[in-house]
């Protein structure tokens, strides 16, 4: 199955759930499959922290470039794509080619860098729903995701319950614990402590 990268605008802002906002951004994303004349078969696959939108098959040309979960999706796969429209979707402030701290500010002229918004779950679901009605699909047959994509598809429910006939979470949570927060800080105690992080202007100094 070739998988072919796709990108889509949006001009207007995305309101945050941190306050602020977010315009004149992209989201990369892939689909595999056909999708059906009432749009009723489309399957979102949500990524976790270190994965993209290249979710399945290869790019042309390309060795060994299969898709994190090329073992699920494809036809005759447990996601088949003989049957489901699949669509993976690179989440904002990703590295992997949606709009992130590598990106043009279009008020600035300027690399974001740390200036990028915090980003949520809640922001990546919706900017989700943003690129669906785009393709105009108002209801998915099913969301799913492990880990934080876990999470995306367990926040779906809860923002766009009308939206989601089922949802398959693998491996994820509502919150994390304590443990896992100690985690993450520790790897970003690593990141933000590098001499060459130069407190997330990086992209300015290379």
């Amino acid at each position: 199955m070739i998988a072919i990268a796709q990108t889509m605008h949006f001009a207007n802002a995305l309101s945050l759930q941190s306050g602020a906002s977010l315009r004149d951004y992209h989201l990369a994303y892939e689909t595999y499959g056909t999708l059906n004349a009432d749009k009723s078969n489309a399957v979102l696959i949500c990524h976790a922290l270190n994965a993209s939108h290249h979710v399945a098959g290869v790019y042309e040309g390309q060795e060994k470039s299969e898709g994190w979960w090329d073992n699920m999706i494809g036809p005759g796969k447990p996601v088949d794509t003989n049957h489901f429209f699949v669509i993976g979707v690179n989440n904002l402030g990703s590295c992997f080619g949606s709009t992130g701290p590598m990106h043009i500010h279009p008020d600035t002229g300027k690399v974001y860098g740390a200036d990028f918004p915090v980003v949520t779950v809640e922001d990546w679901v919706n900017a989700q729903a943003l690129l669906l009605d785009a393709l105009g699909i108002d209801q998915l047959a099913a969301v799913m995701g492990g880990s934080l994509g876990g999470m995306q598809a367990l926040s779906w429910t809860l923002q766009h319950p009308d939206r989601v006939r089922h949802a398959v979470v693998v491996a994820s949570a509502p919150n994390l614990t304590a443990e896992n927060i100690a985690f993450n800080e520790v790897a970003r105690r690593a990141i933000v402590t590098d001499p060459d992080f130069h407190e997330g202007h990086f992209y300015a100094t290379t």
